[in-house]
């Protein structure tokens, strides 16, 4: 069967299947991966849980996650036009809240580790906007965020057939 445009009239390209379903095959590590997800998130404002998701998942060209976590930031409540804007968040500062913007600019730090370090400047900003537990938390989630990128990326997992808390 071949994808179609919302006009029913141009083709899309073919989807390519998952490399392989790690999940089945490492069933332990993804219930483990599951309870670490959860336990991640304690605390933390789900949209702002969902906007960490997606930034490190852009960073980290994940297409599955891409789906999954903009599908549920939209179901809850998140605007369009800042799933949109994510991506460009640093000219589209205006669409965030202060903390937000730390949590980003965490987010990105952490996840782009070849560059080096977490500079401290970063966070510093982030512990300026979020109290020890709550930034530990945000630590976790980005940590989280990137271990699932890792598995979608390199097991090549498909996007487009996640419905909004599917997994939760």
């Amino acid at each position: 069967m071949t994808n179609t445009d919302t006009t029913g009239t141009l083709p899309y390209a073919a989807e390519e299947p998952a490399r392989m379903e790690w999940a089945k095959h490492a069933p332990e590590v993804y219930k483990a991966m599951v309870r670490l997800d959860v336990a991640a998130r304690q605390g933390l404002d789900p949209r702002l849980a969902e906007l960490v998701k997606i930034r490190a998942s852009q960073l980290n060209h994940c297409a599955f996650c891409l789906d999954m976590h903009s599908k549920d930031a939209l179901a809850a409540g998140e605007s369009v036009e800042r799933v949109i804007q994510l991506s460009a968040w640093e000219e589209s500062r205006h669409f965030y809240t202060e903390k937000e913007i730390a949590a980003i600019e965490l987010t990105e730090a952490v996840t782009v580790l070849t560059e080096g370090f977490v500079p401290d400047e970063v966070y510093e900003r982030a512990a300026k906007q979020f109290d020890e537990a709550e930034l530990s938390q945000l630590i976790a989630a980005t940590a989280v965020i990137n271990a699932w990128n890792r598995f979608g990326v390199t097991c090549r997992m498909t996007p487009g057939h996640y419905q909004p808390g599917q997994h939760h």
